[in-house]
């Protein structure tokens, strides 16, 4: 089991146990709020279950009828995860109405909010140990969950001042104010993580930034080559694909110009870890003079 498999099964106990804990302050409570970031959990756990296969599906090596592997269902996840954090927004808004219409004071406030803080601080952590690891191995899914589960404790941190405003104040109007203000910020969290995911599903272009070092990758290794132009590139997961037309000299022969691309390729791998290259050869007269100038 790799190492991602491994924190992608350990999201799925985490999100129970959160869950589990907020459901609690809920129960105690009576709070809509609470029961509004309950609801988001339900969903954590459904999307942590969803990044779990994800992952171990994307992790299959290339075969026969998946030639450039398998890393793409780490998006497919990651836009699940995104549609799930939408319906919850909705029935958070619709819980918040009734509550809004029907309003009733919390019980036992401060059992409920230092239930739900623990269950926080939980989330806090487990947000930030999965944006490392997901940084440090390049994956979609477990980066979307920890994105994810920061919102969640952005959106709890808001939940536990506001139930704490309503047992002060005694403002029972507050209670569904807060449910219906962390709706919306988990629709704008769901938004994002769907755009960014379908954005990979779509084969978008890498960020500028990364396309400059490429670019300069490219320049500082080729040369012996004339240009390199019509530069493609797109994520799949934890790779890149990078292509390209390199023109070299028409006089250079076929195993210099292997040199070339051998040190060309050798420059990128050793830049971008999980880069995928293909390069074409051409001769001097198909320069554009608009690529990348390699003399």
């Amino acid at each position: 089991m790799t190492r991602v498999v491994r924190l992608a099964a350990g999201s799925v106990v985490i999100a129970a146990a959160v869950l589990a804990l907020k459901l609690g302050a809920w129960w105690v409570t009576g709070s809509v709020a609470l029961l509004a970031d309950a609801l988001e959990s339900v969903v954590n756990v459904a999307a942590a279950g969803a990044a779990l296969v994800a992952v171990h599906y994307s992790a299959l090596p290339a075969d026969a009828n998946h030639p450039y592997g398998h890393t793409k269902a780490e998006y497919f996840s990651a836009v699940l995860e995104g549609a799930l954090i939408i319906v919850a927004a909705l029935a958070i808004l619709d819980q918040a109405w009734g509550a809004y219409v029907a309003p009733r004071a919390p019980d036992h406030p401060m059992v409920g909010l230092l239930i739900s803080a623990a269950a926080t601080a939980i989330n806090a952590g487990w947000a930030i140990l999965l944006r490392k690891e997901g940084r440090r191995a390049r994956s979609p899914a477990l980066l979307a969950d920890a994105r994810h589960l920061f919102a969640d404790v952005v959106t709890s941190i808001g939940v536990l001042v506001g139930v704490a405003a309503v047992a002060l104040t005694g403002r029972l109007w507050l209670d569904p104010l807060i449910a219906a203000l962390t709706a919306v910020n988990i629709l704008w969290s769901g938004w994002y993580l769907m755009r960014e995911s379908v954005g990979g599903l779509m084969d978008e272009a890498v960020e500028p930034v990364l396309l400059g070092r490429i670019r300069g990758a490219v320049q500082t290794s080729a040369e012996g080559a004339i240009e390199a132009h019509d530069l493609r590139t797109r994520h799949a997961g934890r790779l890149t694909f990078i292509e390209f037309h390199l023109v070299v000299p028409g006089s250079l022969s076929v195993d210099d110009a292997h040199v070339i691309c051998d040190r060309i390729e050798a420059a990128l791998k050793a830049e971008i870890e999980g880069a995928t290259i293909t390069i074409h050869v051409e001769p001097e007269g198909k320069a554009k003079h608009h690529g990348v100038l390699v003399l």
